[in-house]
């Protein structure tokens, strides 16, 4: 097996950390969680483990990943999210990775639990994330979702397993989450001066809702795929809206 370090970044994570921490035994060579100054347990759980634990100012996701894969004792990363854990199938299929190959990026999976139910539809599976990588040339890019830049062409290798995804536990932190988004969202939109037009606001969330209920099956993940469908539409319209208040009061 090659030798991997795991990343995770932590603020207020005390219903989750331990669940991830106790998947990463016998997978991780090393374990560094970079914390943006916790003001609940996490901390204290990380202790009960040999990991890293690390207090840094939040900078944003991808400088926070950065800063943290140059911690790394290890060429190769393993990023992971603390609302998350790695399945026994997954992690088999990890530890049979013995070629260190800086070319090569594995992906995996990822099975979302939504309010205590494992959404299969909706868009949301299967989520495919790469997530192990060499640190030497990958670096993390964007604010909002960011995702992996390579400095040369890499050659991608899918593991079977899922990384298990435990996202919302409650309607209202999807509703807040999907606020906090829109804001970011809409400054994004502004910045690239698009124009916004009656059509972002209706039609948008229309379509929206209409692809992932009907066309990504969210149906069948019953009354959950309902409100997952219903919530992904409201924060299309709340993006748009508040891109259009930021055009038109010039303030992003």
């Amino acid at each position: 097996m090659i030798k991997i370090s795991a990343i995770i970044i932590t603020l207020n994570e005390e219903r989750n950390i331990e669940r991830c921490l106790n998947s990463l035994r016998n997978i991780a060579d090393e374990i560094i969680v970079l914390d943006s100054f916790s003001s609940d347990n996490t901390e204290l759980i990380c202790k009960k483990f040999d990991v890293k634990f690390v207090k840094r100012k939040w900078e944003g996701y991808s400088k926070t990943k950065n800063f943290a894969n140059a911690l790394a004792k290890n060429n190769f990363i393993l990023s992971l999210d603390a609302d998350e854990e790695i399945s026994e199938e997954l992690k088999t299929n990890i530890s049979s990775i013995s070629e260190e190959n800086s070319n090569t990026v594995y992906s995996f999976n990822r099975l979302t639990n939504y309010c205590g139910k494992w959404i299969k539809h909706c868009g949301w599976y299967p989520d495919k994330k790469i997530r192990i990588f060499n640190k030497e040339n990958t670096t993390w890019d964007g604010e909002i979702h960011e995702e992996l830049i390579f400095s040369k062409p890499v050659t991608e290798i899918h593991l079977s397993g899922n990384c298990f995804h435990y996202s919302y536990y409650s309607i209202e932190e999807h509703y807040l989450q999907a606020e906090k988004y829109s804001n970011l969202l809409a400054k994004e939109i502004s910045k690239k001066n698009k124009n916004i037009f009656v059509y972002h606001l209706i039609a948008s969330p229309l379509l929206r809702f209409i692809r992932d209920y009907f066309f990504r099956l969210g149906f069948l993940d019953g009354y959950y795929g309902f409100i997952i469908c219903k919530i992904s539409a409201h924060a299309t319209y709340l993006k748009y809206k508040k891109a259009r208040s930021f055009k038109q009061n010039n303030h992003v």
